[in-house]
């Protein structure tokens, strides 16, 4: 295991550490993250965006929670084993087998701006992104330009990572399932020092992976660090360093078919087992992240925050799709892109300020902030004539592996996104409040392209823009909350795939705006109930079929309602439960090819479930059980096709007991238990295909 970024962190502790942060109501409060009660499915406050350390009923967007407790019932170690309980998440072009790309509501999460590491850092998203290491995963759903610039309005996928608490933890895990893969997981944290002024956290975990497809093998790790120091009451500092990587065998897409009379005749769904590609077609990946943060309280009412973090990701791929194949034989062409040594880093920088002041009744609770952010991405070395190979649908051949000569051409992309930005939330009195922020945004690109000739072209792009955002919440008791919201953004528009004609390039920036209103109640001791009306106006993208460029087409609205309950029922019962009815289409009425349709891989129905149920006459047994809906989709913008809605389920058990002195839990998982075969995925020409029932078992001891 490689553990120079841990070394790199240890050293780092003779530097100042942990976070004073704001309450819900912006006083200036110590905020101390600790290791969540058992059995709790809700989460207490959210960690994203402006709504920092906020209650989820006063935020006036739709924002869920998946809390540790959910995370550990279902064992889930990818973010779509996350999100999959949240309404509107669907997979996206990819089946997943290398790493989870997520659309939100149809609209796709941008890898490299729409992942958040405490709220702050743009992680990457081209490798499964851990969380082992995780204490909750939060989605604030839609525009989030205010406070993260330019991005698509999908929403914030953050994930906040365990920290040390006033107890201390050493655990140790192993999981096995049934086709051969097995992880280790150490969990490690104190707190110590003058009064417990520092603790420390750190995380490590080593595994062999298999899904159970054929010709799919490889490993992954992780390596992290969350570090926090109270250096004195006004002063404190939080540093978090992650390393992870993992090498697996990627497993071929299938591309549609060409349109014949406006239609794309689809395959049967191929059994969940079947892998195109060889094995020795690695997608090989690795990630760093370091984040610090420093907070600096001024006085009784106003503090200051600086962040600082890096990201990187390299990675090398053999990806491959099925293509020109014949239904009747499933004779067809399995077409190889390889690159090597692409490179992709983020750099961003924070300073906010941040307090309370009062004007006659009005109470308004500021903050002041600019952020930058650097991404570049580096694509070198990628061949014009990929490997084709004679291969069949129904009766897969070997694919023996290829020496590939490189070229000398490649992409580099540079963006720049700076931003500064005031927030005021105003507490008019007990009931109602309103919050205005303003962000004036500047961007920039660079997109060089270098031929395998060296004929060299460089596309500059330059933005400014002023986007707003108010709200509107009104209380009638403290467990009920209703909102109106209104939020404009910028977002990137997208970049055109590695299989297009103009592979790689990024679209110009383009305009958002989302209207929400919405309920939030807080049921219970423990429960929340949400229910949200929304529409999101914003430019669609299209690769027109005769040039295969990707590029513009006018816009698409999507609108309709989410539900959701988390936490839980009675001291027995836990539940997390979503729901979305949504309409969407294109806009575009200067293409008659798309205009009024459905965009491509987009649900207009999802709906999750998941459950678990702890017996009284068994003290620490529980059962549990999950079901997830997500209707049909359509493979592109024209709609010639669409993929079949489809239910897949999940049960589980668990049972804690001490054997000796040694807190001991014993839990067994099945996903997918009737072993269903269908299509999991589409966009981009692509289809994929659900993985098989997966079977695990995980040991987990308190030393």
């Amino acid at each position: 295991m490689k553990l120079k970024p841990v070394s790199l962190a240890l050293l780092s502790l003779g530097l100042p550490a942990l976070a004073m942060a704001q309450t819900t109501n912006n006083q200036l409060e110590e905020v101390e993250v600790q290791a969540r009660e058992q059995g709790s499915y809700s989460s207490n406050a959210v960690q994203v965006g402006t709504f920092r350390d906020t209650a989820p009923i006063d935020v006036p967007l739709t924002v869920n929670s998946v809390t540790r407790e959910v995370l550990d019932a279902q064992s889930a170690t990818t973010l779509f084993g996350a999100l999959r309980n949240t309404a509107g998440v669907t997979r996206s072009q990819l089946n997943g087998s290398t790493y989870d790309n997520i659309a939100i509501r149809g609209i796709l999460v941008e890898n490299r701006g729409n992942y958040r590491l405490n709220g702050s850092l743009p992680i990457i998203n081209l490798v499964d992104v851990p969380l082992e290491n995780k204490q909750q995963v939060e989605v604030l759903k839609g525009a989030s330009s205010l406070y993260y610039g330019f991005i698509p309005p999908s929403g914030v996928v953050n994930l906040v990572t365990k920290r040390a608490g006033n107890k201390p933890v050493l655990s140790l895990s192993q999981s096995v399932n049934e086709h051969g893969g097995a992880t280790t997981h150490l969990d490690w944290g104190r707190k110590f020092g003058d009064n417990n002024s520092q603790g420390l956290r750190v995380n490590l975990v080593k595994g062999s992976e298999d899904i159970g497809v054929n010709n799919y093998s490889g490993e992954r790790e992780l390596a992290s660090i969350a570090y926090d120091w109270k250096i004195t009451d006004r002063l404190s500092f939080r540093f978090d360093v992650e390393h992870y990587e993992k090498s697996v065998s990627e497993q071929a897409a299938i591309r549609l078919l060409p349109a014949v009379n406006g239609r794309v005749t689809l395959p049967p769904v191929p059994d969940n087992k079947t892998n195109l590609a060889g094995e020795w077609q690695q997608y090989d990946a690795n990630a760093q992240n370091y984040l610090a943060r420093v907070d600096y309280v001024l006085s009784d009412s106003w503090g200051v925050l600086f962040e600082a973090g890096y990201a990187e990701t390299t990675r090398d791929r053999a990806f491959s799709r099925f293509q020109d194949y014949d239904l009747n034989t499933g004779e067809g062409q399995l077409q190889i892109f390889y690159s090597r040594d692409q490179q992709f880093d983020n750099t961003n920088y924070r300073g906010e300020i941040y307090g309370e002041v009062v004007t006659g009744p009005i109470t308004h609770n500021l903050s002041f902030g600019y952020t930058t952010n650097t991404r570049a991405s580096n694509t070198p070395g990628v061949t014009g004539t990929q490997s084709l190979f004679n291969q069949n649908l129904y009766n897969p051949r070997e694919i023996a592996p290829q020496n590939v000569t490189f070229t000398g051409a490649y992409s580099a992309v540079t963006i720049d996104d700076q931003g500064l930005y005031v927030f005021d939330r105003m507490q008019l009195n007990e009931q109602w409040q309103v919050l205005a922020g303003l962000r004036r945004g500047d961007y920039r690109t660079e997109d060089l392209r270098v031929a395998a000739d060296g004929t060299r072209t460089v596309r500059l792009y330059n933005a400014q823009e002023t986007t707003p955002s108010a709200a509107v919440v009104y209380k009638p008791r403290q467990d009920v909350s209703l909102y109106a919201s209104y939020v404009e953004g910028l977002e990137e528009s997208g970049q055109a795939p590695a299989t297009s004609a103009n592979a790689f390039q990024l679209l110009d920036p383009a305009e958002s705006e989302q209207v929400e209103v919405g309920a939030k109640f807080n049921v219970g001791q423990n429960s929340l109930a949400q229910i949200a009306y929304f529409d999101i106006e914003r430019a669609s993208t299209f690769e027109d079929p005769t040039t295969s460029v990707f590029g513009l087409n006018g816009k698409a609205n999507y609108s309709g309602f989410e539900m959701a309950w988390t936490g839980e029922l009675n001291k027995q019962l836990s539940l997390a439960a979503s729901a979305l009815l949504m309409d969407a289409e294109l806009q575009n009425d200067g293409n008659p090819a798309t205009v009024g349709r459905v965009p491509e891989n987009t649900a207009e129905k999802t709906a999750s479930l998941f459950a678990e149920y702890r017996l009284i006459s068994v003290p620490g047994l529980s059962f549990s059980g999950g079901l997830y809906y997500t209707g049909e989709r359509a493979v592109n913008d024209q709609n010639q096709a669409f993929i079949g809605g489809y239910t897949v389920a999940s049960l589980g058990a668990r049972y804690s007991t001490v054997i000796g002195s040694t807190p001991t839990q014993f839990q067994l998982v099945i996903d997918n238990p009737t072993n269903k075969n269908y299509y999991s995925t589409a966009g981009n020409d692509l289809i994929g295909v659900g993985t098989p029932r997966t079977i695990k078992a995980i040991v987990s001891v308190d030393l």
